[in-house]
């Protein structure tokens, strides 16, 4: 199975800004003092090996979207927030118009950021196309003609040329897409929200966005490790530092890096991905609380067992498992 992150932040997208541009630029010629880069592939090698990561490259600001391909012919999307423009482009650059594809969407919920990429998405204005919205809220298709409805788009939904098929889910309740089981599990967030297992020949992805935890709730804390357990990759929803999540910003619905490394620790996860990016943290922000995680982790474990791989998803991001 393969990953693609095509958005990562959470709540609204965003840019980096002309001081943040200028920001990476003054310290990457700062670093290149004294230094002779005669030739592009010198200039190559000192941005890929010499510079800090948040320094050469960028978290990205797309709102929630994430590819899985599982080895079959037809598309897996989770959310679908402002990366899923990307996404079309991509597709449309692959295949052209001509050449009709299916693509399987799983929501977590909807609410604007995870949906709000739709009405960009070009394979879904040309006929021939099938895309299958699966969801597991009662009437998924209210909020998305809601959304291409006037004043907020002037394309309605029934204008657009591809099939668009909306399927309601059960949690608990497993289904076979383009090759893979998947089952559905419902989370605390405002108006609900619901995470996904997708497994196939042995290999499991979770997709847990949204999603607070109360650990308080032994029962609640129970039932996420149970359906974590043994996953290769679990895309986590690390929105806030554990201090706002259980203070600040307790009951907003979202959850923090320290308890995503507890329940998978856990439940015997082998790749912990943070996801859903506070859109006020920078590149350099975000790459503290990555390595911030990671050196958690190792404190916790102490030297026994397995390591707990962590990541950071960023846009463009692409990882096997």
């Amino acid at each position: 199975m393969k990953v693609r992150v095509w958005g990562s932040r959470g709540s609204l997208p965003v840019a980096l800004s002309a001081a943040g541009v200028r920001g990476k630029i003054k310290a990457a010629l700062t670093a290149a003092r004294g230094r002779t880069l005669a030739d592009d592939n010198a200039v190559d090698k000192f941005i890929t090996e010499d510079l800090p990561w948040e320094t050469s490259n960028t978290f990205g600001g797309n709102s929630s979207c994430v590819q899985i391909d599982a080895g079959g012919a037809e598309y897996i999307l989770c959310d679908l927030g402002s990366g899923l423009r990307e996404f079309g482009v991509h597709m449309l650059a692959q295949h052209g118009p001509a050449k009709p594809q299916t693509y399987n969407v799983f929501l977590s919920h909807l609410h604007w950021d995870h949906i709000m990429g739709f009405p960009f998405f070009t394979p879904a204005y040309i006929k021939g196309n099938h895309i299958r919205i699966h969801a597991c809220h009662p009437d998924p298709e209210a909020a998305f003609r809601r959304q291409q409805s006037a004043p907020c788009f002037p394309v309605g939904l029934d204008m657009l040329g591809a099939k668009i098929e909306f399927i309601v889910m059960q949690p608990g309740t497993p289904i076979t897409v383009a090759g893979s089981t998947v089952t559905a599990m419902k989370q605390y967030h405002e108006g609900d929200s619901f995470g996904y297992r997708f497994e196939r020949k042995g290999k499991a992805i979770v997709y847990s966005t949204d999603s607070e935890h109360k650990q308080e709730n032994k029962s609640e804390t129970q039932s996420f490790v149970d359906f974590f357990r043994n996953a290769d990759l679990v895309i986590f929803d690390a929105m806030y530092s554990l201090a706002d999540a259980i203070s600040l910003k307790q009951d907003w619905g979202h959850s923090s890096n320290i308890v995503g490394v507890e329940l998978c620790r856990m439940a015997g996860v082998k790749h912990l991905m943070l996801f859903h990016h506070e859109p006020v943290y920078d590149d350099a922000m975000l790459r503290r609380i990555l390595q911030e995680t990671i050196r958690y982790e190792e404190l916790e474990r102490g030297g026994e067992g397995p390591a707990l791989t962590i990541s950071s998803a960023y846009d463009g991001l692409e990882l096997d498992v």
